[in-house]
């Protein structure tokens, strides 16, 4: 419920939204944190030319997404020259071309052609001198630009006619006509020649597309889709495979609802070519939400055949992967904590981890997949954005080897953190081995004592690894006013093997939160973090866990729930993307209404006394409103001190920057008054 993909959202041209201004008096502390998080500048996408001779990125400027190019190690960037002298135009969806002299992606700039906001799909030449030239003018959203690996077309993913971003944490269309039938927006395979022309629609327009890649000799896709509406149904999604042309008929290679063993019942993500293109390997195990990857490696013959899980009981969570070799894979993946990039053998059976090249205390990715990594045609050189809660996000590119590659940008180089150190906590509990991250408080004292804020992820199924904030809801901010900030990767979470994942299964709310109180209880053996000022926060699955741990436990003395679920027999039947839920609760609310009720903090809503600020977008489709506001009425029917703040056309991830600013100022603001940090 909740992604960590690097992948941007990109706003539909013309979307405007209205501001939204606290009535409250700020803390001048908080407005300058505010301030200086503001100053970040977003690294959108990283992609390395595969003769690894040039570098291009996507970067915030002027509070817009821009291309930049420059040498393999950073040097000589300068701005692709698309943007116009007025007016505002995105740029977005970087991809290389084979013979690494061109660069592909989508602009709305008028310079290049684009009309009234639409994206044109366009082709520098990065060795000549001649303007970027438009391929294609496009009437809706488009992403995930890809070349065929002969170079003789650019493929990627559209939706025409959109009216909003093809993404289920994207704002909802407001419901009007018949609902599951009217206005159903369908994302496809198209495809452009690079000489130019109009774009051709290879995938069926009764399949929803929402990821895709090329065979080794171009002939061919292969892709996960599933039929409309897209926002719900890639919970049960297919892999399919067809000729890379129009009208092809596809053949449907794994389907998780009748395939035997552990794949039964999961999703799929990222499949990907072997290099003479005889099977498909592709990621599956149980993910909460598309784009926020995590499971087993799996292979399937390309023609279609018996899937054959690769690494099965690995105690790690494979996020990313590329082939490097007939016999060799490159492996992005999560274990206790950390980012870690490590090379596989794989034969018929299995796929084995090697020793890992390197790992570290660090977020990453090329923008193209979470954690995706850039590499050259001869997988010598890399490169990827990173940031921690050290470093402020900057473009790493270098040899791909023992060390890991060193920035070549200087983007952020100004920002320096405003919070406290940070350090991996681990813990056993319940026979599992536990970890999360700690933030000291930004003038840590050891003979004072301190609050502690406890921020519960998204997913479940997802991670925290250390990255750089930006103004938006988040828990490292409160380290900078002197909290200490607890960010646990309980069971459910990546980074433990497929097993962990599943263990909250049927179980929302309950293991994984004694495996936080055994971290609570384990920090406060030896850091001086006062019992008395606990706080608890999270946002889409850790604002249901803020909903209902206050059920279940006194501990916590102020609440901020972020877009959270109080009661998941009525949530059932208000989100667009009930399909996620069957792999969890295991069956239908109308077929075991009981498992919904165990972990709805309605059910148990006299018990709580903690005061609650409850936030949340009125266009959210994965954690509706309605459930917000169930919430509030209970708390302030019971008397509990509570505040709802609606935002505006915001869907699960804010894009009003007035917004992200106000939504956690209330949050800081809520902490300081019933948890103030003075020691």
């Amino acid at each position: 419920m909740s992604r960590v993909s690097l992948l941007p959202l990109a706003l539909l041209a013309g979307l405007t939204l209205p501001a939204f201004a606290s009535a409250a008096p700020v803390d001048p502390r908080i407005d300058h944190l505010l301030t200086e998080l503001g100053k970040v500048r977003g690294i959108h996408g990283v992609q390395l030319s595969p003769d690894g001779r040039q570098l291009a990125w996507v970067v915030d400027t002027d509070g817009e997404p821009a291309v930049m190019l420059a040498k393999a190690n950073g040097r000589d960037a300068h701005r692709l020259n698309t943007r116009d002298a007025a007016g505002s135009c995105r740029e977005s969806s970087i991809a290389w071309a084979p013979d690494s002299q061109h660069l592909a992606f989508l602009s709305t700039c008028a310079s290049v052609g684009a009309g009234k906001g639409h994206p044109a799909v366009v082709v520098a030449d990065t060795v000549g001198s001649a303007a970027p030239q438009k391929l294609a003018m496009l009437d809706g959203y488009a992403h995930a630009l890809s070349w065929s690996p002969d170079g003789q077309a650019l493929g990627f993913l559209y939706v025409e006619g959109a009216t909003r971003a093809a993404s289920a944490v994207a704002a909802a269309k407001p419901a009007a006509g018949e609902i599951g039938v009217d206005g159903l927006e369908v994302q496809r395979v198209a495809a452009v020649p690079a000489a130019g022309g109009a774009e051709e629609m290879i995938t069926p327009a009764s399949s929803y597309v929402y990821e895709f890649s090329w065979s080794p000799d171009s002939r061919q896709l292969a892709y996960v889709a599933a039929p409309a509406p897209g926002d719900n149904n890639w919970w049960i999604a297919r892999l399919y495979a067809q000729e890379a042309k129009a009208g092809a008929e596809p053949r449907a290679l794994v389907d998780t609802r009748t395939v035997a063993g552990p794949l039964h019942g999961l999703q799929m993500a990222l499949p990907r070519w072997s290099p003479d293109g005889s099977r498909i390997v592709f990621i599956g195990g149980l993910m909460s939400d598309q784009g926020a990857t995590g499971g087993d490696l799996y292979a399937v013959p390309s023609a279609r055949g018996a899937v054959t899980t690769l690494t099965p009981g690995i105690k790690v969570t494979p996020v990313w992967f590329g082939w490097t070799g007939a016999d060799r894979l490159l492996v992005a993946q999560i274990r206790n904590g950390r980012s870690e990039v490590a090379p596989y053998a794989i034969d018929a059976t299995h796929a084995t981890a090697q020793a890992p090249l390197f790992a570290l205390d660090a977020s990453l990715g090329d923008g193209t997949a979470a954690m995706g990594l850039s590499l050259s045609a001869d997988h010598a050189k890399v490169a990827f954005a990173q940031s921690s809660y050290a470093a402020a996000p900057e473009v790493h590119a270098g040899r791909l080897g023992r060390t890991p590659p060193s920035a070549v940008t200087a983007i952020n180089a100004a920002l320096k953190p405003s919070w406290g150190k940070a350090e991996s906590v681990e813990w056993d509990n319940e026979g599992r081995h536990v970890q999360g991250w700690l933030l000291y408080p930004a003038h840590y004292d050891a003979k004072k004592s301190y609050p502690m804020i406890v921020t519960v992820h998204g997913g479940p199924a997802s991670a925290v690894l250390p990255r750089w904030p930006a103004v938006g809801f988040g828990g490292v901010p409160f380290s900078a006013l002197d909290y200490f900030v607890f960010m646990p990767n309980p069971r459910g979470s990546y980074g433990q093997g497929e097993a962990y994942v599943q263990a909250n299964r049927k179980d929302f709310g309950y293991g994984d939160l004694r495996d936080i109180l055994a971290g609570v209880d384990t920090i406060e053996k030896k850091l001086p973090v006062d019992d008395k000022r606990l706080g608890l926060t999270g946002w889409s699955y850790g604002g249901f866990m803020s909903m209902f741990v206050p059920t279940q436990t006194q501990r916590f003395r102020a609440v901020v729930a972020g877009a959270g679920i109080s009661d998941w027999q009525s949530y059932y039947g208000e989100n667009l993307i009930d399909q996620w839920m069957i792999p969890y609760f295991g069956a239908s609310v109308y077929d075991d209404p009981a498992v919904y009720a165990k972990s709805s903090a309605i059910h148990f809503i006299k018990q709580v006394k903690t005061p609650m600020l409850i936030v949340v977008g009125d266009r959210d489709a994965e954690c509706p409103a309605p459930q917000s506001f169930e919430m509030w009425h209970a708390l302030r029917t019971l008397g509990v001190p509570t505040s709802l703040v609606v935002y505006p056309n915001e869907g699960h991830h804010f894009v009003d920057p007035a917004h992200q600013r106000d939504v956690l100022q209330r949050a800081l603001m809520w902490f300081e008054k019933y948890l103030p940090p003075g020691g």
